[in-house]
């Protein structure tokens, strides 16, 4: 090839460009982005919108369904859910997996437009709706600011603090506080006073708001300036407001709030959220790295920071770690780079063994040359240095020599030959340059249809087909660039009395031999590798099945699960307790627990739970990730023996995308009695496997609620109406909102309640006042109200794309979730279904299936141009098939990979046998082309197609060794052991029957008989 020319006649131009790359690699790989795991987006918007005092039907019919409606008008929709609570719409609008994040932003424009144009068909109290786009955002920096000594006041200030500095450093994208308590000003009201003075509420509210309204004074002319007046000074303190005059009373003396209420200053009750670390409440506070950014750099920015905040700490209040991305980041990247060295080395020594001290230490150098050309083109194309791109250089690497070897390896046949150094690097390129492209090609072509996925799996997996293009691609080039010039420059050529053929050893006439024999009974050999083959096949449905599999992390969840409309402070309590039993479990380093929701998303796969004050999840750290499979377990044990009310469930993180509940059947239909009667049987169908844990249904317990039974013509007599007796009911126990204190920059809430004995006794409901216009006067509640009746009601309701919709799910505690799947999915199908109902599969199920679909979208293209390709370098069918018959048999190895290793056939092991096909191909490739070049030079048939096996013998083992022992390194690696053993034992396998089997299927294709 002219290249080759090239850099053959402009050495020092050539090896300065080496020099440059190398350089530039090094340089590009300090500073490239680090993360923990690869960018995905979630394309999940939350639509939130409060409709105080409404059921959790009234919030999904008047509320719930009008913002659907108005979303569903969106073309970008893939698919809306809803959860409709009592007082609360939460409506989950996700796009289409075509959209990215650069697209994102407009489309996320367009539902702002959309769910504002809904707001004028919302009933009156309701909205307005809060559109929340970075539902996605990772928080992976996420620490609890904490100190026994100090209240939540103070350390809410140095959480204040904090967020205003660390903002500042550089890479930081956002700071979430979690556990922030809202401060009120609270008036607690003596209802026997109010009641002797003759002072309604009511009253009480008019005067605040007319005495702490922002008005106009005007201005008035002095002179020649034009003067503003300015009002009277707000109220501005707790005395302030105490000595406020209520001007209505029954009595002559002035009466003041100071007298009839007690004012003071505190936090919003009940909280909707609370953190805890290691036993001490607690702030959280997490911080998000800038998109593509360094986290590793900005953590080290981060401690830096806190190192010179530290005076403006108070002493006793401390910083525990909850999640420390950049640490992870650090180890993991260190991990893998240490990996990468050992497959290298892995790779030179096989190198040095097979090809001698010179060829192996010179196709090493080509190694790191692509791996540093690789650095440059990830940084220029924004990869960032995380668990799949960096696990890609390492599935990489033993493929990235193959097209070195061959170039050396032929030339160093040359060489043996006497034949000049220059000749024999360009008649080598020229050879082997077209058929190497094309089989690169089709390498990288069988990692396409991952990195076209649209779907969330392929997004989270794309870097490993962009690795792989840009790495490949490059070690093409240079295998026609730099490896001649090496080759020329430092191996030797042969002596005098050196060996004139190559292939004369005792191996090589052995192996010409076997392969003379199985030609002649071609029709046995290919009978014999068709039944090993189907064995295969059979074996192949004894695989055990999964999506992704759990992390390594030291961290696991334990789910603490309260019944449905607990209030937040027994999880408060319960919290305690259980927090004091973990830590004290060998092993056990540190426990966070995040009451009243699920913790902001600190990592890429953790899927945050929504409000629900039953809801407490434990975050437990261990010193040791290989302890907590004992402490997983007996921590479900024992928690669930000794809280017999609450539902718990441990689970461990998990490497890719997913959400609790592995198994989930979907009950659709409009009755909800009727979906929870099905639910309640895939329940009972669940609970009766002996793998399943964690079974309920996501509509959780109906909640006991108290309906006053208003007694209407009394009620219209005195002029009440039933907001009247609603605000009543709520100022008695909650508390109204009624006005706001301005302090400073702050602007809080003055809430109206009764006074601690009144509103913490239920059966002080019987001896409530209301105010009646009509008398002038406050008179007993029971006058209006005849009582109040006990029901039971849904406090959530789910909806998939407007239909209400029950979940009954599950997970497997030991095993995985496939197997478990099929041993009860005949039983919840034979529920019987009325008309109108019907049930879906989702989970993991699901979500592999889609992820599965999104590839078999993309697979059948990439298969023709992979055809096309080994078409257009042969220009002949029969060896284009030829070539293509040896791609199934990788089954037989990862069958017996696959088994032998108890591994189960995911998702990674899914793109490893993918993978496979481009690397038999291009091994069939080299073979079949140096038949066709033999044939050319007149040999006689069945002699060039076993001469062409015995020469390409040495190049095709070699690669496949250096590719299989290259995978040594990510056997450990919980992420990548399934795809590792699916490449190694699969590629072993296909190897030695490709050796065998091209040359029989080639002789048996074109009628080529052995000559004995």
């Amino acid at each position: 090839m002219k290249i080759t020319e090239f850099c053959l006649d402009n050495q020092t131009t050539t090896l300065v460009l080496t020099f440059v790359m190398v350089v530039a690699g090094l340089s590009a790989y300090q500073k490239m982005g680090r993360l923990e795991d690869p960018e995905f987006t979630i394309k999940d918007a939350l639509i939130t919108t409060q409709y105080p005092g409404a059921s959790a039907q009234e919030v999904e019919e008047e509320v719930t369904d009008e913002i659907e409606t108005a979303i569903q008008q969106l073309g970008q929709l893939k698919e809306v859910k809803s959860q409709s609570y009592r007082g609360l719409s939460i409506v989950t609008a996700t796009i289409k997996d075509q959209y990215d994040k650069e697209t994102l932003p407009q489309v996320w424009d367009e539902l702002r437009r959309k769910v504002s144009d809904a707001q004028n068909l919302l009933p009156p109290g309701a909205g307005p709706s809060m559109v929340n786009d970075d539902f996605g955002d990772v928080y992976g920096i996420f620490f609890a600011l904490y100190g026994s000594e100090y209240s939540f006041n103070e350390l809410w200030d140095v959480a204040k603090l904090l967020r205003r500095e660390l903002l500042l450093i550089d890479g930081v994208a956002k700071i979430d506080v979690f556990g922030e308590r809202p401060e009120v000003i609270y008036i607690e009201l003596d209802r026997d006073r109010m009641s002797q003075l003759g002072i309604s509420p009511t009253t009480i509210a008019n005067e605040l708001q007319r005495q702490n309204l922002v008005s106009n004074g005007g201005s008035v002319s002095i002179g020649d300036d034009f003067v503003t007046i300015d009002p009277t000074e707000l109220v501005s303190s707790e005395a302030d407001l105490a000595n406020i005059l209520l001007s209505e009373s029954t009595t002559d003396a002035q009466i003041y709030l100071r007298d009839i209420a007690n004012i003071r200053r505190g936090y919003k009750e009940p909280p909707r959220q609370l953190l805890r670390f290691d036993g001490n409440p607690a702030i959280g506070i997490g911080i998000s790295t800038v998109s593509g950014g360094n986290v590793v750099v900005m953590g080290e920015l981060l401690k830096a920071r806190m190192r010179e905040l530290a005076p403006n700490i108070p002493l006793g209040m401390d910083f525990g770690i909850i999640a420390m991305q950049s640490d992870a980041v650090q180890t993991s990247v260190q991990g893998f780079v240490i990996s990468l060295l050992q497959a290298i080395a892995i790779v030179v020594v096989v190198l040095l063994f097979f090809m001698g001290l010179r060829s192996g230490l010179l196709i090493g150098f080509v190694l790191f040359l692509t791996i540093c050309g690789s650095f440059v083109f990830m940084s220029a194309m924004n990869v960032t240095l995380e668990r799949i791109s960096l696990g890609a250089l390492i599935i990489a690497l033993g493929m990235l020599v193959d097209n070195a070897i061959v170039v050396v390896d032929g030339m160093l046949i040359r060489f043996q030959r006497g034949m000049d150094k220059r000749k024999a690097a360009i008649e080598v390129v020229k050879q082997t340059a077209v058929p190497l492209l094309g089989a690169t090609i089709i390498a990288v072509l069988a990692f396409a249809a991952i990195g076209t996925s649209q779907d969330k799996t392929g997004e989270y997996t794309r870097s490993l087909y962009t690795v792989i293009m840009i790495s490949l691609l490059l070690s093409w080039v240079t295998a026609v660039t730099v490896t001649p010039l090496l080759c020329t420059k430092f191996l030797k050529t042969a002596s005098s009395e050196g060996e004139s053929d190559p292939y004369g050893s005792a191996f090589y006439r052995r192996f010409s031999a076997f392969l003379h024999g199985c030609i002649r009974a071609r029709y046995v050999t290919l009978a014999f590798v068709l039944a090993v083959f189907a064995g295969a096949v059979y074996g192949f449905g004894q695989v055990s099945q999964s999506f992704f599999p759990n992390s390594t992390r030291p961290q696991f969840m334990v789910d603490y699960w309260l019944p449905q409309g607990t209030s937040i402070n027994r999880s408060n309590a319960d919290a305690q307790q259980v927090e004091q039993y973990i830590l004290g479990l060998e092993g056990v380093t540190h426990v966070t627990a995040v009451i009243g929701q699920g913790a902001p998303r600190f990592l890429l796969t953790y899927t945050p739970e929504k409000l629900n004050s039953a809801y407490t999840q434990f975050l437990v750290d261990v010193d040791d990730a290989s302890k907590i499979d004992g402490l997983y377990d007996k921590i479900q044990d024992e928690l669930t023996e000794k809280f017999e009310d609450a539902q718990i469930q441990s689970r461990k993180f998990i490497l890719g995308p997913g959400e609790p509940g592995k198994i989930q059947a979907k009950f659709f239909g409009p009755d909800p009695d009727v979906l929870r009667r099905l639910a309640s049987q895939a329940e009972s169908i669940l609970l009766a496997h002996h793998d399943a844990f964690g079974v309920r249904n996501d509509w959780r317990d109906r909640v006991m609620v108290l309906r006053p039974v208003i007694a209407e013509q009394q009620a219209n007599l005195n002029n009440i109406s039933r907001q009247d007796i609603n605000n009543v009911l709520l100022q008695a126990f909650e508390g109204l909102t009624v006005g706001l204190f301005r302090e400073r920059d702050e602007i809080l809430p003055i809430i109206l309640r009764a006074s601690e004995p009144d509103r913490s006794n239920v059966a002080s409901i019987k001896n409530l006042q209301i105010w009646s216009p009509v008398a002038s006067t406050m008179i007993p509640l029971r006058q209006v109200v005849n009582g109040f009746e006990t029901v039971f009601e849904d406090e959530i309701i789910q909806r998939i794309n407007r239909e209400r919709v029950i979940t009954a799910l599950a997970d497997p505690r030991h095993g995985e979730a496939p197997p478990m799947l099929d041993d009860v999915r005949a039983s919840i199908e034979a529920i019987e279904m009325p008309d109108g109902y019907r049930l879906e599969w989702w989970g993991e199920y699901k979500s592999s299936g889609e992820a599965q679909e999104a590839l078999a979208r993309k697979i059948p293209m990439f298969v023709v141009m992979m055809i096309l390709i080994t078409i257009a370098l042969f220009n002949d069918l029969r060896q284009t098939a030829v070539i293509w018959l040896v791609v199934p048999l990788a089954v037989i190895g990862v069958t017996v990979g696959l088994l032998t290793t108890k591994q189960p056939f995911g998702f990674m092991a899914l793109l490893g046998f993918l993978s496979l096909s481009g690397m038999l191909i291009k091994n069939a490739i080299v073979l079949v082309d140096e038949i066709n070049t033999q044939r050319a030079e007149d040999k006689p048939a069945v002699n060039a197609v076993v001469d062409s096996a015995v020469s390409r013998l040495r190049p095709v083992a070699m690669a496949a060794a250096t590719t299989v022992l290259g995978m040594a390194p990510l056997f450990p690696d919980a992420f990548f052991v399934s795809m590792a053993v699916t490449i190694a034992f699969g590629l072993s396998f296909a190897t030695v029957l490709t050796m065998v089997v091209v040359p029989v299927l080639y002789a048996t294709m074109f009628g080529i008989k052995s000559t004995g």
